[in-house]
């Protein structure tokens, strides 16, 4: 029979196998943790079988874990809940996993959520420049044509609320261009429409009216081609769409560009989502509407973005009680 030590050492190198380097090392932590606890409670790790341990330990890890901050709390309780089901499927310990879980839900503390927090101003910013500022072309074609695609790629992001994946993922015969629309298949598989504005359409025919020869040398149809292209030394003379990684170097040589290097990481292709969520709350204050139009199945998501700035409620409040 392991001992305690030796089966948390061999949970340690499944998790190493299976889960990212960040995972494994939040884990060793959790256990190192849990080490100190079953210490405390006169446990020899080193030589105690590990067949001796039971649903209790939850409640005395939990307890010792009071004075974290309630996200390290979980994130090491989930540690815990892991090594206990590896035991039991290892048929190294007898342990009721149903009463860990229940364990987990009374001892334990939730992590409140997290307002979604991006520099709405600075994207405004992104999107005036773009807009206000002439694309010329000159001697290097398909640096013209970059220039065209990241701003009818960002204004994309801005202006329906499309994730990365999903815009990278568009086809030129997926928008009707008629009504404004397209058919994506979002998160979860799940088909749905999306709008495009007037401003993200032009800048989308300008790009494409500038790649028409590009794209009528493929030899495929016009419609099964990408919406947004390589035009790079790699891609050559195919037509090749630009991948999630290509999306968010976009967003992040933009940033650097126009708000400079100590803006650098503060924007992410997910923060067009957040901007687009919160102008339709904003401009029509329809929590429904946003949903929709967000796709976001639980309107619980949703509504994390119906905050106001601390601006709305000092007027809200003087609005209230001096006028």
């Amino acid at each position: 029979m392991k001992t305690i030590l030796e089966a948390i050492s061999a949970y340690l190198e499944t998790v190493k196998l299976a889960r990212s380097e960040k995972t494994w090392m939040a884990y060793t932590t959790a256990m190192k943790n849990f080490v100190i606890t079953l210490t405390d409670h006169n446990i020899n790790v080193e030589r105690d079988p590990v067949n001796e341990l039971s649903e209790e330990v939850i409640s005395w890890f939990a307890y010792d874990l009071k004075g974290y901050a309630a996200t390290s709390e979980q994130l090491y309780i989930t540690a815990l809940k892991g090594f206990l089901e590896f035991l039991v499927a290892e048929e190294m310990a007898d342990v009721n996993l149903s009463k860990v879980k229940l364990l987990i839900r009374q001892r334990t503390r939730k992590p409140g959520k997290r307002l979604p927090q991006f520099p709405a101003d600075n994207i405004q910013k992104i999107l005036d420049h773009l807009e206000n500022t002439p694309i010329e072309l000159g001697e290097d074609e398909k640096e013209y044509l970059r220039a065209l695609r990241d701003k009818a790629f960002l204004i994309t992001l801005a202006d329906t609320g499309l994730r990365v994946h999903e815009a990278c993922g568009l086809r030129r015969g997926d928008i009707d261009w008629n009504e404004g629309k397209a058919l994506v298949i979002g998160k979860g598989d799940r088909q749905a429409v999306v709008r495009f504005s007037r401003r993200s359409q032009k800048a989308l025919r300008d790009y494409l009216q500038a790649r028409a020869q590009f794209d009528g040398k493929s030899g495929k149809p016009l419609g099964s081609l990408p919406l947004f292209a390589r035009h790079d030394k790699g891609a050559g003379a195919k037509v090749k769409s630009i991948t999630p990684t290509t999306g968010r170097n976009i967003v992040a040589e933009w940033v650097k560009f126009i708000l400079g290097e100590e803006a650098m990481g503060t924007i992410t292709p997910h923060s067009f989502r957040h901007f687009f969520v919160t102008r339709v709350l904003a401009t029509t204050s329809n929590l429904k509407l946003a949903q929709n139009l967000a796709r976001h199945k639980n309107i619980a998501v949703t509504q994390r973005y119906a905050h106001l700035s601390d601006d709305e409620l000092d007027k809200g409040y003087w609005e209230v009680f001096e006028n």
